[in-house]
């Protein structure tokens, strides 16, 4: 969440980059933020100087009792129990000014990055880059989710029977290709110096406040409700909170993760060619890129984790792009975002794999995650992210690009992970 110093001290900023967001009636919660924040601060000086007269009097009653003036004593004693009436009160007052104030900052959205270009929905995305060949497939060539049924990799209507739609059993060498790609990710993530890590697959509420997935995607996440713990939607919410109310060194940065876990995402359904298959699911595998990052350094890190997600899908031979996404489809905490899509030519449309995001301070106001500074003062880290990669639709691109009349070759990068070359 933001600051409220900054808001204080950045009020056009905060509100030009919450209007190229559209986010409605932006001045009129700013201006709550600020009153309720002067109400905090009015019922702190307030308790502040109740204490101060508090212990003042403490002493005065110490030193009357020593010189025996009992009935002055007690005088004052009565005195302080007034005090202390009103430092109940004030300490209420106070507590409810803060309670107020972090639910109206969790309504506020980050501030974009100045780079991120002004529009509505995901059409408005301005692509920066764009590589490799789309192949020229032979006439018969099939979506991914009838070549599945063709050579019985995965099974759709099984997972449907299991659980419901979404949900797909791999079978065979298609559960085999989904393992070589999860310790290819892997490998590439440790070779560039991420440490790997496994994390639990549920957390609780205060992880998914403290990644911003509360309460704002509170509707998208499969809910446990006898232990109140969530199942995870992304291995970027339990990693990073391994930092949560944590004060760092600056010798710590920067602090590089990497780890596969299983997602879970209760979207939203619709129909069609768009969702069918691996293109959208409730449960999923992903391998997940995490950096906590002095300030100055984050968005020179940012670009390596594109650096690097790029030179993993070179290594596939998929024709990519990378999209900046624009304000109206950058996620409610990121600052910048980067999109990575694969080009699938059975479907004849680009499919998301990756999303690499810089949130800045927002996620470590709500993490608590600070370091100390070289002046020794305390300072909020900055907090990346990035898929590397989401494995459905990396894999349904895979089994379209590279089909053939005679099956589907695998990528040249993953036949030591396979064991073989071809699915047929």
């Amino acid at each position: 969440m933001l600051q409220v110093q900054f808001i204080r001290d950045h009020k056009q900023t905060v509100l030009d980059g919450l209007a190229k967001r559209n986010f409605a009636d932006a001045e009129k919660i700013i201006d709550q933020v600020l009153s309720t924040d002067d109400a905090r601060r009015k019922a702190q000086v307030s308790l502040d100087n109740v204490l101060a007269e508090s212990n003042k009097l403490s002493k005065e009653i110490g030193m009357l009792f020593k010189s025996g003036e009992v009935q002055k004593a007690n005088l004052v004693k009565e005195k302080t129990t007034q005090l202390k009436e009103q430092r109940e009160v004030l300490a209420q007052q106070k507590s409810a000014a803060e309670e107020e104030l972090k639910e109206l900052l969790y309504q506020i959205p980050n501030v974009p990055h100045p780079s991120v270009p002004v529009g509505n929905t995901d059409e408005d995305n301005e692509e920066i880059y764009r590589e490799g060949d789309v192949p020229v497939l032979h006439e018969n060539a099939l979506p991914h989710w009838e070549l599945a049924k063709k050579y019985d990799i995965i099974d759709f209507e099984l997972g449907t029977k299991i659980t419901g739609a979404g949900f797909p059993v791999y079978k065979g060498k298609g559960a085999r290709l989904q393992r070589a790609l999860i310790n290819y990710f892997l490998d590439k993530n440790t070779a560039a110096g991420y440490n790997e890590i496994q994390v639990p697959h549920l957390v609780n509420e205060d992880s998914g406040r403290g990644t911003g997935q509360l309460p704002d995607k509170e509707g998208q996440m499969y809910h446990v409700g006898n232990e109140n713990l969530y199942l995870i939607p992304t291995a970027e919410v339990p990693v990073t909170n391994i930092y949560r109310d944590v004060l760092l060194k600056e010798t710590d940065f920067p602090i590089q993760k990497t780890g596969y876990t299983p997602c879970f995402r209760r979207e939203a359904g619709s129909y069609g060619a768009h969702v069918r298959g691996l293109n959208r699911l409730h449960q999923f595998d992903k391998v997940e890129i995490v950096r906590i990052e002095h300030p100055e350094n984050s968005y020179k890190a940012l670009d390596n984790m594109v650096e690097h997600i790029q030179g993993i899908l070179k290594e596939l031979k998929l024709p990519y792009r990378i999209l900046r996404l624009c304000s109206g489809d950058l996620g409610f905490t990121s600052a910048l975002t980067f999109d990575f899509e694969v080009f699938s030519t059975a479907q004849d449309r680009w499919l998301e794999v990756s999303s690499v995001s810089n949130f800045e301070t927002f996620q470590a106001n709500r993490l608590k995650l600070r370091f100390k500074n070289k002046e020794g003062k305390s300072q909020l880290a900055h907090t990346l992210n990035g898929s590397a990669l989401a494995l459905p639709r990396i894999l349904a691109g895979i089994l379209e690009n590279y089909q053939t009349e005679e099956g589907i070759q695998v990528p040249e990068a993953l036949i030591p992970y396979t064991g073989f070359d071809m699915i047929d």
